[in-house]
């Protein structure tokens, strides 16, 4: 590290990875403390020679040798390091002054500095005394992902098969040649990675992943108890709710059930993109929801929570990341929590690639309100997307209704092609009146849909006028 790069390091403060420590003569208790902490969560910086406030003190520099042997020493001494982490030491001459860098990777195993352990929080080294955070800080350094998990007791018939059909037909729409539609149930399981085999023990069956986006309800309470997820809107009582959905069934249900919640009491305002009107509320709402159920640690009994109040639109939801911190377009590097339940959602369109949900939020977030959206990484996922001025919604139930005529252009094409598909799935047939009542549009939109699925063959009309109803091709 050059002198120019410490500066800018000293410029930015402490943070998650970053620590400034006085040294004397040897290292304080505090700075074996922060060692511990970078290794049990992302690794970091222990600048020795330089004070809380910045500035530069040094180290003595006819003792570094001594000081970076005592570090040495005491991180691989067993009965003070359970186990012994890792680190480097640079010296930094700057100007007259010596400054020790001490760098600690993000380690694989929980790590206990006299048999306490520590984790970083912001620019604090935290002590962790409960068992149930320490089994999570396991959790976040497997090198598995829990979706993986294999049930094999878990089998088809505890599967809907309704949803397996509905994932045809949401697929057909997406693309009338994706290579899923020619396998029957076992393989389309197979090529969606839902049923798995161990490598190393051997043991095969569906996955977690399976249970969660296709499962009965009542397998997915025995697999995954504490899986749950609130949406609340806190506009008059905000210690309580004014209402309230609590949602436990699938994925794909579940995506649908909060993504109505959510357009009910978002406003949709009037927004213009290259000339043509967009709803940015759903794609907001999308984006948002898809991140809540996608990117999840379902082995976390945290409850997700979708809140709407006055000021806007959050969300959280219990995540495993080596990174803290806020989430921007300039320095996110995209990873995937739970990449076949992803894989899946994109599959069926309810996704798209991995990272376009962010810039989607930031983009759509400063269209919609013209302010910037806050996302926050670590062991909770948060989100927040404020609301347009004035637009809260207090006092607007007579609006909510109203937009039911306003989203005529302005509804996502692929919600109400999406309403299709399951209305289809679930009944064969449909009617226009059918299609806008549930997707929330007015009949003209819902039949410029079935026209254009018409139009393209994937769905044929039987019958005249208002007796006319549609069934796939």
């Amino acid at each position: 590290m050059t002198p120019d790069e410490l500066k800018s390091k000293i410029v930015q403060g402490e943070g998650v990875s970053q620590e400034f420590k006085r040294c004397g003569s040897f290292p304080e208790s505090d700075t074996f403390e922060t060692i511990c902490s970078f290794a049990n969560r992302q690794g970091g910086s222990i600048f020795l020679g330089v004070s809380d406030d910045g500035e530069i003190r040094g180290v003595n520099r006819r003792i570094v040798r001594d000081i970076e042997r005592n570090i040495a020493n005491v991180t691989c001494n067993p009965n003070v390091f359970d186990p012994a982490p890792a680190f480097e030491s640079e010296r930094i001459d700057i100007g007259e002054e010596l400054v020790l860098r001490i760098w600690v990777p993000a380690g694989p195993s929980v790590y206990r500095y006299k048999n306490v352990v520590y984790d970083r929080r912001a620019d604090a080294d935290i002590r962790v005394r409960d068992d149930s955070q320490i089994s999570l800080m396991y959790l976040r350094k497997q090198s598995i992902y829990s979706e993986r998990r294999i049930y094999p007791y878990v089998t088809v018939e505890d599967l809907r098969q309704d949803l397996i059909e509905r994932t045809y037909d949401l697929i057909r729409l997406r693309d009338p040649n994706h290579p899923w539609l020619a396998l029957d149930c076992d393989h389309m399981l197979r090529a969606a990675k839902l049923y798995s085999r161990d490598r190393q023990t051997g043991e095969q069956g569906l996955t977690l992943a399976s249970v969660l986006l296709l499962g009965t309800d009542e397998v997915i309470g025995d697999v995954c108890p504490a899986y749950k997820t609130d949406a609340l809107v806190r506009r008059r009582n905000v210690d309580r709710y004014d209402d309230r959905l609590t949602v436990s069934t699938n994925l794909l249900d579940a995506y649908d059930q909060l993504t109505a919640f959510a357009h009910a009491q978002m406003p949709d305002t009037f927004i213009l993109e290259n000339d043509i009107r967009v709803s940015a509320r759903n794609i907001i709402c999308r984006e948002l929801i898809s991140n809540l159920l996608i990117h999840r640690e379902y082995t976390n009994p945290f409850i997700a929570r979708l809140v709407i109040d006055n000021d806007g639109i959050r969300t959280e939801n219990a995540s495993r990341a080596l990174f803290e911190g806020r989430v921007t377009l300039d320095d996110f590097n995209p990873m995937p929590k739970n990449p076949i339940i992803a894989g899946f959602f994109t599959q069926i369109g309810r996704a798209d690639d991995l990272g376009s949900g962010t810039r989607n939020i930031y983009r759509y977030s400063r269209l919609y309100s013209g302010k910037e959206p806050v996302l926050e990484d670590g062991d909770v996922f948060k989100a927040f997307v404020p609301v347009p001025n004035g637009a809260s919604g207090i006092g607007h139930t007579e609006s909510v209704l109203s937009r039911r005529v306003q989203v005529d252009v302005a509804q996502s094409v692929d919600t109400v092609d999406e309403t299709i598909a399951r209305l289809l799935a679930e009944h064969g047939t449909v009617s226009s009146a059918e299609v806008a009542q549930e997707a929330q549009v007015t009949v003209r939109t819902a039949l410029r849909h079935l026209t254009k699925l018409t139009q393209s063959g994937l769905i044929c009309a039987e019958g005249e006028n208002r007796n006319r109803r549609y069934r796939l091709a």
